[in-house]
């Protein structure tokens, strides 16, 4: 039974030297969490966020207690 266990450990564990993201991976990456970091600024700053933002905090202090 140990034998058997060792042949399937040893057919399912990866090959090669490939462990981890290379420069060009890490950059592309890095670049699409900068646009979507830009776009997500702007979608938050817009004036209809904005204003969907002050209505719901006014209307939640407007709520009687």
């Amino acid at each position: 039974m140990r034998i058997i266990w060792f042949r399937v450990r040893t057919a399912l564990r990866p090959r090669g030297g490939d462990q981890g993201m290379s420069t060009s991976e890490y950059a592309m990456g890095t670049i699409a969490a900068c646009a979507f970091a830009a776009v997500l600024y702007k979608v938050v700053t817009s004036e209809v966020v904005a204003t969907a933002l002050q209505s719901t905090i006014g209307k939640a202090l407007d709520v009687p207690f």
